[in-house]
């Protein structure tokens, strides 16, 4: 294994006088255990990824101070949270030091007046939701990972929420946090000064700086977060439908219905519909002449959840939808987020079962490009199965990200064979990862909704979305970390420090 430069047994010293030699990790279990995440890359090169030394602080004075040290030594540094992430913003490509927050993860303040809470960024919104419940209050920031993934983890990657067409998504459910610089100084961004503003016009919106970064500026150590009443009812309908024309239409209508209590709604395709008949373990299967499932969600009081659900079930019945009845509905809501560890299998299309993990891409895509999008997304994969039989479709999903359904979190599932892969198929991934990508741009979305473009394929094209804007990047990352020791490789970055890179104009 590469040793990070001037990681040698002083440095490691420096960090035990830090936070105690019992939590500086320097063995192989704890190193290799923190260099994965779920997305599938080839076994045969995983030590490509392992960190020289993990360190887990317990308070924002300690993650500083470990900064300081590395940016000293000019030694890489890797925020971890859950790594739950799927475009390997935890991973390190360069070594150097790990930071796992996990013992960060106490709660400081539950303000019931004001409806906000403060939390070190190590707590993962399963934990700090049992808590709320006392108050009758939730924090609803609800990714399919939500038992596994933190805090911080969705701070640097300006996470998605299942519900987050009701509640906002973690940018809007944020409303400040302390954060670490490359250079070990501590800030604190936000609206203005305070810690529990929602608005303010004082200067420049720091806030939306530090968030969605995968790592590469800093890390978030404590942060302050809107809380809402604990819902009262829920209503989950699942309808399903004889075609995907007409899912699609009843999705996008119940998306624009106006309903208050609406939380989401998801279109799965005909493919991913396959998917699940065929795999058991994921969901109940269903009649052959089922070709496309919508889902609806509302919160809220009971008297608003019912009025509203009514008009949700008028509108799908309209459009050619059956309801599927309250035990599917209702259990396969409650399931949302055991399916982040259930694809780890897969069963092909000639029922075998096989190791296979799951990897997804997922871009914003407008509602009105859905459609043609779907397609070429499939072909894509299509060919890419036709060539190595260790890649499977695992179909599409829409989700719904606002009460307007004007952009949709879109995302297609593929199955990979992780342990046959070899660096031809490797290479054939990626090359598909860039061709989703470009489908994506060409119909005026973007790349990522929520996971980031951190990995080979996507990344390559994350210039192009953003124009000039990638020009101010650079530029942010130079002044930000001028010694490029935090999270270095990720989104094409390191650029910012060639010769030619020159300044903003």
């Amino acid at each position: 294994m590469t040793i990070a430069p001037a990681l040698t047994d002083p440095v490691v010293d420096e960090l035990c006088q830090v936070v105690g030699s019992d939590q500086v990790l320097t063995d192989k279990p704890a190193r290799f255990n923190r260099a994965r995440v779920p997305a599938p890359f080839p076994v045969h090169r995983w030590s490509e990824r392992v960190p020289d030394v993990v360190v887990l602080p317990g308070s924002t004075e300690e993650v500083a101070e470990i900064v300081r040290i590395a940016n000293a030594h000019r030694i890489p540094v890797v925020p971890r949270d859950g790594g739950t992430g799927l475009t390997d913003g935890a991973v390190p490509l360069r070594g150097g030091i790990v930071v796992d927050v996990k013992r960060m993860n106490t709660i400081k303040e539950i303000d019931e007046v004001n409806r906000t809470c403060t939390v070190g960024t190590g707590i993962n919104m399963l934990k700090l939701n049992e808590v709320l419940a006392r108050y009758g209050l939730i924090y609803p920031d609800d990714p399919a990972s939500y038992p596994c993934s933190l805090v911080g983890g969705r701070i640097g990657t300006s996470g998605w929420s299942l519900i987050g067409s009701r509640y906002g998504h973690t940018r809007d459910l944020v409303l400040s946090f302390d954060f670490v610089l490359p250079t070990g100084r501590v800030i604190h961004v936000g609206d203005g000064a305070g810690h529990k503003l929602s608005k303010s016009s004082s200067g420049y919106q720091l806030k939306h700086l530090f968030m969605g970064h995968q790592g590469t500026l800093g890390i978030a150590t404590e942060a302050t977060l809107k809380l809402f009443p604990k819902p009262e009812a829920e209503l989950s309908p699942f309808f399903a439908f004889p075609d995907y024309d007409s899912a699609y239409r009843a999705v996008g209508e119940l998306a624009r219905a106006g309903v208050a209590t609406f939380a989401g709604a998801v279109l799965f395709d005909e493919w991913k519909v396959d998917y699940l008949r065929r795999d058991d373990e994921a969901y109940i299967p269903q009649p052959a002449d089922v070709r496309a499932l919508v889902c609806a969600v509302a919160y809220g009081y009971e008297d608003e959840v019912i009025a509203g659900g009514r008009r949700l079930l008028r509108i799908a019945k309209e459009n050619g939808g059956r309801y599927l009845g309250d035990e599917v509905s209702e259990g396969d809501w409650a399931a949302r987020h055991d399916r982040y560890a259930t694809p780890l299998h897969g069963r092909t299309r000639a029922g075998q079962v096989v190791p296979m993990s799951w990897h997804c891409e997922d871009a914003a895509i407008n509602y009105s490009e859905l459609p043609k999008v779907r397609l070429e997304w499939h072909e894509i994969v299509r060919k890419l199965r036709d060539r190595f039989d260790m890649f499977d479709d695992w179909g599409m999903f829409a989700y719904t990200s606002a009460n307007t359904g004007v952009d949709y979190l879109t995302e297609i599932d593929v199955g990979i064979w992780e342990q046959r892969l070899d660096d031809a198929s490797w290479a054939a991934w990626v090359q598909a990862k860039k061709d989703i990508a470009a489908v994506a741009l060409r119909y005026g979305g973007s790349i990522s909704a929520c996971h980031g473009s951190c990995r080979e394929g996507e990344v390559d094209l994350v210039p192009q979305e953003l124009g000039g804007g990638y020009d101010v990047m650079l530029a942010v990352k130079r002044a930000v970390d001028p010694n490029n020791i935090m999270n270095p490789g990720k989104y094409g970055l390191d650029r910012a420090y060639e010769p030619d890179a020159g300044g903003v104009r």
